[in-house]
């Protein structure tokens, strides 16, 4: 289960402090223009050591193509990369081959396959999202054809979130401060107090939405195959993600069902709804309306303080991690939920072609 997608898909592989990590992208159209400096920037914003609110470790993170682009296009055939690891620390995991950190995937690992790499998480670490950036990279250029674009960014941190919906803000401003927040103010107020988490050793979550514009009308495949199911899968396989829902999701209970029916209009041959309680997708299908959705992650469990624990053999234990860590997640976490959502629309919007 190293590989994402139908018929475009991703294969992951490497380890969080091993040689690299990469990837190899399958089933992507010939003919799409590979924007190498588009890639990067999405590789950029992901890696570590951008801002003080985030690990300090000091990675690069510069991908090399091995296969499937010539003369600046994709072929068809498989499109192979790697990113190499240049900052590695694995002394720091020394103390953690036989304890198991809390809620980490530590005992989980070794309970299923008898052995771990305890060197940051291993293949459980975040950093494997680095093949995930590349291969949303890529999907957001063949997306491009479709006029179809992909904005995420932090909505909550803790108790201070964003208090209107994604049409009420100018989303070109997230990424003009280190918490991808595109309300200033609201930002402001984030990134002092992940600073403050920070100072104290500990970590804290919050929630990122993301808003999809363009996609057509018909993408999805019922019963099992649900738009909305997909994009549900392919968020809460990333690390850290523990919720996921659309349109109104969990505030659903709120409204009546006369408040939440989406009516149908005609504009001028096309058929819209007044208003997008479903998120876009209805029936498991697109409408043609913008996909909205949100993704809650939880806080790092990595945190600079005691905690009790066992170690390998049931031993009662206190553990105090040390080397680089998050405080929170979200910021480098905006342009992974992308990269999944655009592999997803991708892999749907194909699979609706050859039908």
């Amino acid at each position: 289960m190293n590989t994402f997608g139908n018929l475009f898909r991703l294969t992951s592989f490497g380890e969080s402090h091993g040689p690299g990590i990469g990837g190899v992208i399958d089933g992507c159209p010939a003919g799409i223009a590979v924007d190498m400096d588009f890639v990067q920037h999405e590789l950029d914003r992901r890696k570590p050591g951008q801002s003080s609110i985030t690990t300090s470790r000091d990675e690069k993170d510069k991908v090399v193509f091995l296969s499937g682009i010539y003369e600046g296009q994709t072929t068809g055939t498989p499109v192979g990369f790697i990113v190499r690891n240049e900052n590695q620390h694995p002394a720091d995991y020394e103390e953690l081959k036989h304890v198991f950190r809390p809620s980490h995937a530590d005992y989980a690992y070794q309970q299923k396959y008898g052995i771990r790499d305890p060197r940051g998480g291993g293949r459980a670490s975040a950093r494997e999202t680095i093949a995930r950036c590349v291969g949303g990279a890529i999907a957001k250029l063949v997306l491009n054809r479709h006029d179809i674009k992909i904005q995420a960014y932090t909505s909550q941190v803790a108790h201070i979130r964003l208090d209107k919906s994604c049409w009420e803000y100018d989303l070109s401003l997230t990424e003009t401060n280190a918490v991808r927040c595109p309300d200033p103010l609201k930002a402001a107020e984030m990134e002092t107090y992940i600073a403050r988490i920070k100072a104290e050793g500990d970590t804290v979550g919050g929630i990122i939405s993301c808003l999809i514009q363009g996609v057509p009308a018909g993408l999805g495949e019922p019963v099992f195959g649900k738009l909305h199911a997909a994009l549900g899968y392919a968020m809460l396989s990333i690390n850290a993600a523990k919720g996921f829902d659309y349109g109104i999701g969990f505030d659903t209970p709120l409204y009546k069902g006369s408040e939440q029916n989406d009516s149908f209009y005609n504009e001028q041959g096309q058929i819209r709804t007044r208003t997008n309680y479903s998120g876009g997708i209805q029936g498991g299908i697109s409408n043609g309306q913008d996909i909205y959705f949100r993704v809650a992650f939880k806080a790092v469990p990595t945190l600079l303080m005691e905690q009790a624990t066992v170690d390998i053999d049931g031993n009662e234990t206190l553990l105090k991690a040390s080397g680089r860590h998050d405080p929170c997640v979200l910021p480098r976490a905006v342009p992974i939920v992308e990269s999944m959502a655009a592999m997803t629309v991708l892999d749907y919007l194909l699979l609706a072609k050859s039908a």
